[in-house]
C-alpha cells in the first residue's frame, strides 16, 4: 500500500468525506449543543481518505464551564463500485472549554505525519454556522439522507 500523504499531494481523495462528517456531527448532537468543531487536513492516498474532526459540545444548559471532547475519525474510499464512508464517533471526556485548542495543538503535535493546521469553525450553538459551513460543499457532495438537506435533527442530550 503507498503511504498516504497530505491533501495537496496525492490525488483527489474523497470529497465527501469532510461534509458528510459535518453533517454526522450536526445529525448527532445538533446545532444547538455543538461549540467548536476542528477539521484536519485529511491524509490521501489516490482515492482513498484518512481524516479527524474534532468537537466540543456544550453539556447542558447549567454547566457552561464543561465541554465533552468528540472525536469523529473517518476512513473513505471511492471506487467504481461507489463510495464507502467509514466513520467512528467518541466521547473522550469532559473538560473547560478553554482547555480544548491545547488538546488540538497536542493532537498537531503528537501527529507522525504534518497534517498542518486544522479548520476551526466556532458554532457557539448556533446551526446557521454549520449551514453555512456546509453551503461551501458542492451539493452533490452532502449526504441526501442528514441535515440539512435530510430530516431535522433529533434532540439528544448531550452526556
Amino acid at each position: 500500500m503507498r503511504e498516504p500523504k497530505r491533501s495537496d499531494e496525492a490525488g483527489p481523495g474523497v470529497p465527501e468525506a469532510i461534509p458528510r462528517g459535518l453533517q454526522h456531527l450536526l445529525d448527532r448532537y445538533g446545532g444547538d449543543a455543538l461549540d467548536r468543531i476542528w477539521i484536519f487536513p485529511p491524509l490521501i492516498s489516490g482515492r482513498k481518505e484518512w481524516g479527524l474532526l474534532v468537537a466540543s459540545v456544550f453539556i447542558d444548559e447549567a454547566s457552561e464551564d464543561r465541554r465533552v471532547l468528540v472525536s469523529a475519525s473517518y476512513t473513505a474510499e471511492r471506487t467504481g463500485k461507489g463510495l464507502t464512508l467509514d466513520r467512528t464517533l467518541q466521547e473522550q471526556g469532559e473538560a473547560p472549554p478553554d482547555r480544548f485548542p491545547r488538546v488540538v495543538d497536542g493532537v498537531v503535535r503528537r501527529a507522525e505525519k504534518d497534517l498542518g493546521e486544522p479548520r476551526e469553525i466556532s458554532v457557539e450553538g448556533d446551526a446557521e454556522v454549520l449551514f453555512a459551513v456546509l453551503e461551501e460543499y458542492d451539493r452533490d457532495l452532502l449526504d441526501p439522507e442528514l441535515p440539512p438537506l435530510g430530516p431535522a435533527p433529533v434532540e439528544v442530550p448531550a452526556p
